[in-house]
């Protein structure tokens, strides 16, 4: 995380009005591209897809469901660079109750609770605290859902529920010290602009302990690649917890609460829970194991520049390219297997924008005629490294198995 002082960042408060102004959304809007739509190959079949430029703020999209809105990105842009477009950035919500536009003169960020010092904070206030910018990926708990096999409800994604973003806005450790925690406070727990859909339906919130809220990693986001978030990505504001899934990136965060308890609200103690075990593995059918909230991304790693089923030249030097993240760490190293994992190539990696980055491989193949299959594999900073059995849990969550392409060489 870069951080200076003595700046402020380039996003103005001027482009936050234009942003606001631009960003009305019309959650009914079905308008897909004539005739377009791609197959995910999802487990089970099921998979093919309407694309989509329905949705303000952004491009053809791969649409998975309208409301609330579930929009994947396609493969393709990952291998465009490091840094996913807002226009082509992932959105999940988890209500269709969304504000259609936001005047971002009148919006107003709270910190209350367990505080020394109630906060109320116009976007130019947090914008007048020092910026810091964090490279980061944000992934869907659920990416590449669709891909489980026996089936397990949800969202049924391909590989395309994550992004990565370089993220300016503040510290919410600088945000909590403004306030003052008191003494015995145990969580923050945070909350958006999104509402229900039934009267007694659960308010999406999620929390973080204090320690974890207080690292200084964990930050308020009012924009991303140098521009104001997307109205559907969250616009004004969203909460960055790098390493850590998207469901603990609130949208249009509103609300900061510092509880003296832990938070026992829907979305942590019933939703997003996951198997207390490694790789959050059991056996369909399987009970009685305990669960957890689920909280670290795991290493994972892609080609991004061959797809599934793709012709080229036998004999004739192939460059393949992918990208890779190492979870809650750096990446360590990514390696290629032609062999179905029997032995493994270094792959040579590309620049490093942080821990928390995408970070892109490269290596030069020239395969023979005939059938071929590429499996590539990250290694975390820390040591983790992708499995090679499919693991499975109910919820769908946390798929990190080792990916392979077929393709053929004639």
């Amino acid at each position: 995380m870069s951080q200076d002082r003595n700046r402020r960042s380039g996003v103005s408060r001027r482009a936050f009005v234009a942003g606001s102004g631009a960003a009305t959304l019309s959650l009914l809007a079905s308008r897909t591209v004539a005739g377009e739509t791609i197959d995910l190959g999802l487990a089970g079949g099921g998979g093919e897809r309407s694309m989509t430029t329905a949705f303000p703020q952004k491009g053809k999209m791969i649409l998975q469901r309208t409301r609330p809105p579930l929009l994947e990105t396609p493969l393709e842009v990952f291998d465009d660079g490091i840094l996913t477009p807002n226009d082509k950035f992932f959105v999940r919500w988890h209500w269709a109750n969304i504000p259609t536009e936001i005047d971002a003169e009148a919006f107003r960020l709270v910190v209350r609770g367990e505080v020394n010092l109630n906060l109320n904070l116009s976007l130019a206030d947090l914008q007048a605290m020092p910026a810091v910018d964090l490279v980061a990926v944000n992934q869907c708990s659920g990416n590449s859902r669709g891909l489980f096999s026996p089936r397990v409800p949800g969202g049924q994604w391909g590989n395309g529920a994550m992004g990565n973003a370089r993220w300016t806005g503040v510290r919410l450790k600088d945000l909590l010290d403004k306030a003052g925690v008191k003494t015995g406070a145990k969580t923050v727990r945070f909350n958006g602009l999104d509402e229900p859909v039934v009267p007694d339906g659960p308010d999406f919130m999620k929390s973080l302990s204090v320690d974890h809220a207080r690292d200084g990693e964990v930050m308020v986001a009012y924009a991303m690649n140098g521009e104001p978030l997307p109205l559907v990505n969250g616009f004004p504001l969203r909460l960055i917890v790098p390493g850590w899934y998207s469901t603990y990136w609130v949208k249009m965060l509103s609300d900061i609460e510092v509880i003296a308890q832990e938070d026992d609200n829907f979305w942590m103690a019933k939703a997003y829970l996951i198997p207390d075990t490694p790789f959050a593995a059991v056996k369909p059918g399987e009970t009685g194991y305990k669960s957890v909230p689920i909280n670290r991304m795991l290493p994972r790693s892609f080609v991004t520049n061959l797809k599934a089923g793709a012709k080229v030249p036998a004999n004739a030097p192939l460059v393949l390219r992918g990208i890779a993240f190492g979870g809650d760490t750096g990446v360590g190293r990514v390696d290629i297997s032609r062999d179905h994992g029997a032995t493994w190539q270094a792959t040579e990696l590309g620049k490093d924008e942080g821990k928390y980055s995408f970070r892109r491989w490269q290596a030069s193949v020239a395969p023979a005629p005939g059938a071929q299959q590429i499996m590539v594999r990250c290694t975390s900073a820390s040591g983790a490294t992708q499995p090679g059995e499919t693991y499975w849990n109910p919820g769908g969550f946390m798929r990190n198995v080792i990916e392979a392409i077929n393709f053929t060489a004639a």
